[in-house]
């Protein structure tokens, strides 16, 4: 019988099994900052490496780019994030503590449930999206409900409701003055929109095209939290997908399929485990024309993994405003003008990540034992073959059979402990195969292969080992 898993189960797993490891540890951690270990960055690496073939290698449309992390600070006047990227705050006069407004307010919501309607009459509340409210909405229903500090669970006494850039500001060259202000990318979009001409110049791509991205982003969010849910520093895969206005809507729904599927058939994520969540009009970001959010059932409750949104032409005429450089697009089919319209399909990496983690992680239990192991697709899998000498005598021929795999396969080599513990340790990280040798098989050039799912054992020769597991996997 299987167990429902809750949050400290996958935690204490990644931290015991190589997967993730809170950062400087040894000086006391610095908070809400995560290491990934071994299998950890080899599973990241595998998600990231299937979302690249999906969306890039198998789509002729799509292209990859690399940039900086660090960007002329004009670029984030243009793109509203100096002035708008921040979230609502709000500080407890007593304790000095400051909070995110709309996070409290979700917390209320949640718990009222049923008298949630009378919320909305009481204030004349436009709907139950606290983020979508204004801030002197978040400050009136946080004072006269009298939210309690989650910390100290003490009265409310809260200041007013303002806003906070979430963007981290460093300084370029030897001074540390405004002139030198730069800032730490909160997102990867900005740089496809920025090069845009160089690339529709140099690829000769026909729209509909899109370009991908996968790299390191950075927030200063006030209230980090859920394991590795919600950091400051985070990887994102994002796409920006250009296309021609009017035929925008329609592809947008067919990112959102794309998207959907992408997390069904090739990460094995449950389909009853996701759901999506159309905006509505008065929580639309103001770039936006259509945003919908694939939720994810985590643990904690249903949340965004994937955001799918139709941006219209906000990003490419507002370069061209502040660039004076025209970012516009020659259809020479048509022999029409126009500046492209944008899906923006937008994940993050470690999000995707902990959303795998915890639909794969199993319990199952009986009155005699409990089995724990991580229920992976052999092509997500962190390890997918593992080398298991039976004696030390053949531990040198044991290392050239792992020498000869790992040509083509990520393996590992393991020589401790008995066979039995062996193979239950590789179960629980759910590696595809083990490939054990013995003395008498290895007279004959052959091996034992060892299937994860069926538990089922075969002799296989070793000229022919690779291709047997390459068909088999």
């Amino acid at each position: 019988m299987e167990r429902k898993v809750e949050q400290k189960d996958v935690v204490d797993f990644c931290k015991a099994r190589w997967f993730v490891y809170a950062w400087s540890e040894i000086y006391g951690w610095l908070a809400n900052s995560w290491d990934y270990g071994p299998y950890g960055s080899l599973l990241k690496e595998n998600i990231k490496n299937l979302w690249i073939k999906e969306f890039v290698q198998k789509k002729p449309d799509m292209m990859l780019l690399d940039s900086s992390i660090l960007l002329n600070p004009k670029v984030w006047e243009a793109s509203w994030h100096v002035g708008g990227f921040s979230d609502p705050l709000i500080d407890d006069k007593n304790t000095k503590e400051r909070f995110r407004a709309d996070k409290l307010l979700e917390d209320l919501i949640e718990k009222l449930w049923e008298k949630n309607n009378d919320l909305l009459s009481k204030y004349n509340l436009p709907n139950l999206i606290p983020e979508s409210w204004s801030l002197e909405k978040q400050t009136e229903v946080m004072r006269w409900e009298k939210v309690k500090n989650p910390n100290t669970w003490n009265p409310w006494d809260w200041s007013d409701c303002k806003k906070f850039n979430l963007m981290y500001k460093t300084f370029q060259w030897v001074t540390e003055d405004s002139t030198a202000t730069v800032y730490l990318r909160p997102e990867t979009a900005q740089w496809i929109f920025i090069n845009f001409s160089n690339i529709a110049r140099t690829s000769r791509r026909k729209i509909p095209f899109g370009v991908a991205q996968v790299w390191k982003a950075f927030r200063n969010e006030i209230t980090p939290g859920n394991f590795i849910f919600r950091t400051r520093e985070f990887e994102q895969m994002e796409i920006e997908y250009f296309c021609e206005p009017g035929t925008d809507l329609a592809l947008h729904k067919e990112w959102k399929e794309n998207c959907m599927n992408f997390l069904i058939e090739t990460l094995w994520i449950k389909k009853e485990n996701l759901r999506f969540r159309d905006h509505e009009k008065d929580e639309l970001s103001h770039y936006s024309l259509a945003t919908t959010d694939i939720e994810y059932k985590y643990p904690f409750g249903f949340w965004e993994l994937w955001g799918i949104a139709d941006r219209t032409d906000f990003d490419l005429k507002s370069h061209m405003t502040h660039s004076k450089q025209d970012m516009s697009y020659f259809d020479p089919v048509n022999n029409k003008k126009f500046i492209p319209y944008v899906i923006e399909p937008s994940v993050w990496l470690t999000r995707l990540l902990l959303a795998t983690l915890f639909d794969a992680y199993t319990i199952e239990e009986s009155e005699e034992w409990e089995r724990i192991y991580l229920k992976l697709d052999p092509k997500v899998a962190p390890i997918k073959v593992w080398v298991l000498p039976v004696i030390k005598k053949i531990w040198d021929e044991a290392k050239k059979i792992f020498s000869q795999l790992s040509q083509d396969f990520q393996c590992e080599y393991d020589e401790v402990w008995s066979i039995g513990k062996r193979y239950a340790r590789f179960d629980e990280i759910w590696t595809p195969f083990c490939v054990t040798i013995d003395s008498n098989n290895l007279e004959n050039w052959n091996v034992t292969v060892r299937f994860r799912d069926s538990m089922e054992q075969v002799i296989v020769w070793i000229d022919e080992l690779n291709e047997f597991l390459r068909k088999k996997m």
